[in-house]
């Protein structure tokens, strides 16, 4: 199928359909209170990713020459267009969904959001104490006065647009019109030092919490009693966040970035989100006095719902998900350690030669301790699924390479690491102890440069290697080679994974990582390492995909071999799991294989514009979304083979930006067993009956209903503890 007849749905508007399955979660009462809670701080906080980030993009194309723009197969304004009218009903069914629905169960558990209108005197002098004491030292108000420089507006910080009128002298027999006396004031809630909300003391009946917001409007009055407050309304900024570098392939990258997250505060304005009940005059004042163009869209009372990842439960864990108990993993003869040492517990530079291996005659193999996690790896490979299986084995890996006299060299990618890392600080333990250790640090990781900076630094600190990004690329592949010395041999030992070095994330994120000695594996795990140490500018792989080198090719190459399979009347199929599905080639190869007569599930969590029909593009191709608990991050490609099934774990969406403009890598899965425990897992996901939806056309998000209900992330735990049992 040519390219430019596809039929596709917009990648924005796609994904703006995905965050509204993340509102339906919130709309769910089969979710506990606060988790239906946090989900509407994950709407949010996405929200504002998607006004930062890809809103500027659409509008940058506006600015296109017209013969540029006509190599668009879309229309850039009519996106934005319907863009707005997306999130305006989005936004109106959030509202509707916190005010109808979540508070009136925080009511019925006690909990009470109030406002400045609805407290008692008793209350209100409580919360005037408060204000006074606490909040008024942070309040700093700027009038608009026109023909004066506009103070800047920081990204997503709140604000409160207030309109005074001027109280009239006590000697004034009349009030002075309101047009000569009116003045309008913006103040910023000072939500970083005091937090969102404001807890009264319990009365015994309810738990009553406050908005900041609302506590600045309680104490307005005071704070300006020259003035009679007409009113308070919320009004917030998102602005560009992209860096905008040229990735030139001379000067220092690293230092253009350092200079671009300091710029980042200044972005260009992209939506600036105001109360509904904002007055035409106010907001009339708001747009000449800032120059906002058509970055306006309308919304409640409170803005930054994000902050709701904070709200207080006075209540409890009764209004949360039950604690997630991992899995045992069933690892044959590795017994984890009681506790992983932190960095600055080094273990013993290499010293005498470990047991095992003579000091005289012929060298004999130096194995891996008995009952160590690198014994069990030189066994058989190991699968872990996260959080069903705790990430500390990741982490034990790690310390085992740093305290073992044998292990030469560890070799790892840092995409996005977590704050404390006890990965890296591993790392550190390893280099310190005379180890080399490198690390590919990718710096164009968004809005976590700054955390990937520090690492890299501290990592360097302590004799570290670190190499930064490519031009033109990110390097986003979750690769950790161990080298360890064996029969005067380096022997590898692999961890390749679908998810990032942080073991924050794998308590939310779903994600697999294969542990491997297999040499097939790691010594092309090496080529990939020579690649980004600039030792190689490219390397032959005969087992992983690795883009941009040959990753397309090759799965072009597995798609042809299931639509032959299917022309000769052959059992075909191609299953797929990932986060997003935008690249045009694949898709268009997809709508082929499809068409051939190739069976083709796809389990799509986010983008997906790929449109699935009953005939014509889109036969024979079944797409689902699951959005619960957990965020599903794994990707995994299966093709049938003719029944010789093969499978690929991978870091890699399949979106054009992975596929040709990021080193990224899938990993083939060999072991058997490993094989069937994916393939189960992944039909555990295709028979959900709770949190899957259906991906068509019209992108509605319709859950898929069936019995038995099936709810894949529970059932899943219940399959792996039941694989252990047996």
């Amino acid at each position: 199928m040519k390219e430019k007849n596809l039929v596709l749905k917009h990648r924005d508007l796609s994904w703006l359909s995905f965050n509204h399955r993340v509102l339906q979660e919130a709309a769910d009462r089969r979710n506990p209170l606060y988790e239906r809670i946090k989900f509407l701080a994950i709407y949010s906080s996405n929200l504002d990713e998607f006004f930062r980030v890809r809103v500027p993009s659409q509008r940058a194309l506006l600015e296109l020459k017209k013969k540029t723009a006509k190599k668009l197969d879309f229309d850039p304004q009519e996106v934005l267009t319907r863009i707005r009218k997306v999130v305006t009903l989005q936004q109106e069914e959030f509202g509707d969904i916190f005010r109808n629905s979540i508070r009136r169960e925080l009511r019925r558990n006690r909990i009470a959001i109030v406002n400045d209108t609805e407290l008692n005197p008793d209350r209100r002098a409580e919360v005037l104490k408060y204000f006074h004491e606490t909040v008024a030292p942070h309040l700093h108000p700027v009038f608009l006065i026109p023909g004066r420089e506009s103070p800047f507006l920081e990204n997503r910080a709140l604000y409160l647009v207030i309109r005074l009128l001027k109280k009239p002298a006590v000697d004034t027999p009349e009030k002075t019109p309101e047009d000569d006396s009116t003045q309008f004031v913006l103040m910023e809630i000072p939500v970083g030092p005091l937090g969102r909300f404001y807890e009264l003391p319990y009365d015994g009946k309810l738990h009553c919490v406050m908005f900041l917001d609302d506590v600045v409007r309680a104490g307005l009055p005071e704070f300006f009693p020259q003035h009679e407050v007409k009113g308070a309304r919320a009004v917030k900024l998102s602005r560009d966040a992209e860096l905008y570098i040229d990735d030139e392939f001379s000067g220092d990258l690293v230092e253009k970035i350092r200079k671009a997250i300091g710029k980042r505060k200044e972005g260009l304005p992209s939506r600036l989100l105001y109360d509904q009940d904002l007055s035409k005059k106010t907001l009339s004042v708001l747009v000449n006095f800032f120059h906002f163009q058509d970055d306006l869209v309308p919304g409640g009372r409170y803005h930054n719902f994000h902050h709701f990842f904070d709200f207080p439960n006075p209540i409890g864990p009764k209004l949360m998900f039950e604690p997630w108990e991992t899995v045992d993993p069933g690892i044959e003869g590795y017994t984890p350690p009681d506790d992983i040492p932190p960095a600055d517990r080094v273990p013993e530079a290499a010293g005498p030669a470990p047991p095992g291996a003579e000091t005289s005659g012929e060298p004999k193999p130096v194995k891996p301790p008995a009952g160590s996690l690198m014994a069990a790896i030189r066994r058989r490979d190991i699968l872990l699924y996260y959080p069903y299986h705790s990430y500390m084995t990741v982490v034990d890996f790690l310390r085992e390479a740093a305290d073992d006299t044998a292990v030469t060299a560890i070799e790892i990618t840092l995409y996005r690491v977590a704050r404390d890392s006890k990965v890296v600080l591993q790392l550190i333990r390893a280099a310190r102890a005379g180890k080399s250790v490198t690390a590919f640090v990718e710096v164009k990781a968004r809005f976590d440069e700054e955390s990937n900076f520090y690492w890299a630094e501290e990592l360097q600190k302590a004799g570290a290697r670190i190499f930064y990004s490519f031009p033109g690329l990110k390097v986003h592949a979750k690769l950790c080679l161990v080298s360890r010395r064996e029969h005067d041999t380096p022997v590898g030992y692999g961890y390749l994974a679908t998810g990032n070095f942080n073991e924050n994330a794998a308590r939310q994120y779903t994600d697999f990582g294969l542990f491997t000695a297999d040499p097939r594996i790691t010594d092309e795990m090496q080529k990939v390492f020579n690649i980004l140490e600039r030792r190689k500018q490219q390397g032959e792989f005969g087992h992983l995909l690795v883009s941009p080198y040959a990753m397309r090719d090759r799965l072009d190459e597995l798609i042809d071999r299931e639509i032959r399979n299917a022309a000769e009347g052959k059992e075909a199929s191609i299953v797929a799991k990932m986060n997003s599905l935008e690249d045009r080639k694949i898709i268009a190869r997809l709508y082929e294989a499809g068409e051939a007569g190739v069976k083709i599930s796809l389990i799509v969590r986010g983008i997906c514009c790929l449109v699935p029909s009953a005939k014509g593009p889109g036969k024979n191709i079944e797409v689902v979304s699951i959005v619960d608990r957990f965020l599903e991050h794994a990707r995994v490609y299966m093709f049938h083979n003719g029944g010789d099934e093969q499978v690929y774990l991978s870091s890699a969406d399949w979106m054009n930006r992975n596929l040709s403009h990021r080193i990224e890598a899938a990993f083939p899965v060999y072991d058997p067993e490993i094989k069937k425990k994916i393939r189960a897992i992944i039909d555990i996901q295709l028979k959900d009956t709770v949190k899957a939806r259906t991906i068509n056309k019209a992108q509605d998000n319709k859950y898929r209903k069936g019995a038995p209900e099936v709810r894949a992330q529970y059932a899943i735990r219940e399959y792996l503890g039941a694989r252990l049992r047996d």
